[in-house]
C-alpha cells in the first residue's frame, strides 16, 4: 500500500507494542539475530505530532507556529509524508479520526489504511493514570470527556482524543477507511495469530519463521528488559514511571474501585459491549 498506514489507538492501548512488532518484522531481509532496540522504533514508524516536522514543511521556526497554524498544516505534512516513499509509511497517532475546525486530523488523500488497537477501557484507565501520573478518578473523568486533549508539551503539538468511546467509534466506523481492528487482549492471549492478521492486511507473503521471530522480539518481557537496561526515549522524562509496566489484561480488578468501574461502564456501555468487554447482562468480562 502506497501512502500512510496509521497505527492508531487511544493512549496506553498497545500502540508501542504494535510498532515494536512491525519494526522487528521489517528489520532486515534475513531473519534478524536480535531485537530492534526500542529507541530505534522511529526508524520504522514516525509520529504525526512533532512540531519540528510541521516547521520544516512551513519553512518557519517552530516557535512561530501557533496551534491553529499547526492544525492548518496537517494536510501538507501528511502529503509530504506519503510522497516521501513509494511504499507504505507507518505513522503513529493518538488523535481521533475526526475533523477540528473543518480540518481532518487524518488526511484521506494521503491515507492508504489504518491499524487500530483497542483495549478494555477499565485497563486503559489504570495504565493512563500511571503513565500521566494523575489520580485514578481524574484518569476516569478524562476518558469520559468528549473534549479531552493532550496539551502541547516537549515539542509535541496538541492531540485530540475525546472520550474513549468517541475515539474508538471515530476509527472503527470511519467511512471509506481500509482498517484492521485488533484487540489488545487478543494480542496478549494469542500473539502469533493476532499479529499474523497484520501480515495478511498488509498483503505480505506468509513467512511463519519471520512472524514468530517478530512476535518473540517484541514480547512485552523483551520490551520491559530493554527499558530496564537502557531506558526508553518515549518514557516520562522525569523518570517517575516505567513505560512498560505489566502488559496484561485484567489489572483493573485490583486497581479500580466500584464507583470508578461503574462510571466507565455507564459512559462507554455500548462500545464496550460491541467489542466484547461487557456481557449481554452488562457485567465486565
Amino acid at each position: 500500500m502506497a501512502g500512510i498506514c496509521w497505527l492508531a489507538s487511544y493512549p496506553k492501548s498497545g500502540n508501542t507494542w504494535l510498532r515494536a512488532f512491525l519494526a522487528n518484522l521489517f528489520s532486515g531481509e534475513r531473519l534478524p539475530e536480535r531485537p530492534v532496540p526500542i529507541n530505534e522504533l522511529s526508524r520504522y514508524c514516525i509520529a504525526d505530532d512533532f512540531v519540528a516536522d510541521y516547521a520544516r514543511v512551513a519553512g518557519r521556526p517552530a516557535e512561530a507556529l501557533s496551534q491553529d497554524a499547526l492544525l492548518r498544516l496537517r494536510s501538507k505534512v501528511h502529503a509530504a509524508i506519503a510522497a516521501g516513499s513509494p511504499r507504505t509509511v507507518f505513522v503513529k497517532t493518538h488523535n481521533a479520526a475526526i475533523s477540528i475546525a473543518g480540518i481532518s486530523l487524518i488526511t484521506p488523500a494521503a491515507t492508504a489504511g489504518a491499524i487500530y488497537v483497542i483495549r478494555n477501557p477499565l485497563d486503559v484507565a489504570v495504565s493512563y493514570a500511571h503513565h500521566f501520573q494523575v489520580p485514578l478518578p481524574r484518569a476516569v473523568a478524562q476518558m469520559c470527556d468528549a473534549r479531552q486533549t493532550l496539551p502541547p508539551a516537549d515539542g509535541l503539538m496538541r492531540r485530540y482524543l475525546g472520550g474513549w468511546s468517541g475515539h474508538v467509534r471515530s476509527w472503527t466506523r470511519a467511512e471509506g477507511l481500509r482498517i484492521l481492528v485488533l484487540r489488545y487482549e487478543d494480542l496478549v492471549a494469542a500473539p502469533s495469530a493476532t499479529f499474523g492478521q497484520i501480515v495478511s492486511f498488509l498483503g505480505l507473503p506468509e513467512d511463519p519463521a519471520r512472524l514468530e521471530r517478530a512476535v518473540d522480539f517484541s514480547s512485552f518481557d523483551q520490551l520491559r528488559r530493554q527499558e530496564a537496561a537502557g531506558g526508553f526515549d518515549e518514557a516520562r522524562p522525569d523518570d517517575k514511571a516505567r513505560f512498560f509496566r505489566q502488559g496484561k489484561a485484567g489489572a483493573w480488578r485490583e486497581a479500580l474501585d466500584r464507583d470508578q468501574v461503574a462510571r466507565l461502564i455507564e459512559a462507554h456501555r455500548e462500545t464496550m459491549t460491541h467489542h466484547g468487554y461487557l456481557s449481554p447482562a452488562g457485567a465486565p468480562i
